[in-house]
């Protein structure tokens, strides 16, 4: 179900693309794709990661089942059927991986929540006859036990407070895993009146570049622009990020997964925190690129731009020039002008292992589940 709309959407007479069906034969304006690029390019991107499927229903397994899940939740968020015959093989697959501490994960592996959190996300939305109740159950349990909170002492003014890492032991948490935590726990059934998710709420908005009473972090005021960074202290995954005068620059993909965090953890849109991102969105707008970090983390971005838009019920963003994009016609135009002829897509950065074609390829076929074409409301 879509939440209401947080930026104004203008209804125009005119269609802003002569490659795009404006309006319905009832009149009604349409946004999304020309629906026939759309399924050209889900079904090339499909094609590719059927033929890629190695024979125990694993894809790119030597860097773990995130690939593998992230996948098959697009293919299942594309109309495939649990029952599919690749699909099935996929479940299958990923059903081995369930540990008798509830986790899903690669065993001897450093990324046991992240892992875990994306399971739990394609394990729902294959859940339509609840074989996977049980499982599921139990691993929100497991993830839950990795969150920093009073029991593993951290109390609310710890900067780590609420926010989880790659593993359950992680010492150091981070804005990219603990919204793969909100999204599974959501998932799993559970919203903003959640402890836990009321928890991420706390770590999630001391990622903001926004001075605010959620957060006097010393990064907070230095840049200030609404935007999201990785982490609350500088780390290494930020030394790059740094801005001039010492505080964290924001970028895309970690600013999306901020805001879409917390439309999941209840704030709506007259939050002032919700109210600076969407303008950090407004003002850096961009399908060609991860704003903040050029073609690093593209095809990730892709997919938290395209989930958090959904989540938001935008149909149109606009701009800082007033100009109105249609953005899921315009992320699948970008989408299909970058996939290669066999359906694949890869990133000459490999930075964060998207040089691995399957990889790229699922957040791309993913970021494409969210932006089917649709009539306005």
């Amino acid at each position: 179900m879509r939440l209401l709309p947080f930026v104004a959407v203008l209804i125009l007479g005119l269609c802003p693309s002569l490659c795009v069906p404006c309006l319905f034969a009832g009149g009604m304006r349409t946004f999304g794709p020309d629906p026939q690029l759309y399924q050209a390019t889900v079904g090339r991107a499909i094609g590719f990661l059927t033929k890629q499927q190695s024979q125990d229903g694993s894809l790119s397994s030597q860097i773990g089942i995130g690939p593998t899940a992230i996948a098959t939740l697009g293919m299942l968020r594309s109309g495939r059927s649990a029952d599919d015959p690749q699909v099935a093989k996929s479940l299958k697959y990923l059903e081995e991986y369930v540990q008798e501490n509830g986790g899903i994960y690669t065993p001897g592996g450093s990324i046991t929540t992240y892992e875990t959190c994306i399971v739990i996300v394609c394990f729902q939305e294959a859940n339509r006859d609840h074989r996977y109740d049980k499982i599921i159950r139990s691993a929100e349990k497991f993830i839950r036990g990795g969150q920093w909170e009073e029991k593993r002492g951290k109390d609310k003014s710890d900067p780590a407070y609420g926010g989880v890492g790659y593993g359950a032991k992680s010492k150091n948490p981070d804005l990219s895993n603990t919204a793969f935590l909100v999204d599974a726990l959501k998932a799993a059934g559970n919203g903003p009146e959640d402890e836990a998710m009321k928890r991420a709420l706390v770590f999630v908005s001391r990622c903001q570049n926004l001075e605010s009473e959620h957060n006097n972090t010393p990064n907070a005021a230095k840049v200030n622009d609404g935007g999201f960074y990785y982490n609350p202290t500088l780390s290494r995954q930020d030394e790059d990020r740094q801005a001039a005068n010492g505080g964290l620059r924001s970028y895309g993909s970690m600013t999306y997964s901020g805001l879409k965090s917390m439309i999941y953890a209840g704030l709506t849109k007259d939050d002032p925190r919700v109210k600076a991102a969407v303008q950090w969105i407004q003002k850096n707008y961009d399908v060609k690129s991860n704003p903040g970090l050029g073609d690093a983390g593209l095809f990730y971005y892709y997919l938290t731009f395209a989930k958090t838009l959904d989540a938001l019920g935008l149909d149109e963003v606009e701009d800082a020039k007033s100009v109105r994009h249609d953005w899921r016609r315009e992320l699948t135009e970008e989408l299909a002008r970058r996939q290669k002829e066999n359906g694949s897509w890869v990133n000459t950065n490999d930075r964060w292992m998207e040089g691995d074609a399957n990889l790229a390829t699922a957040f791309g076929l993913l970021a494409l589940s969210y932006c089917s074409p649709h009539a306005a409301k």
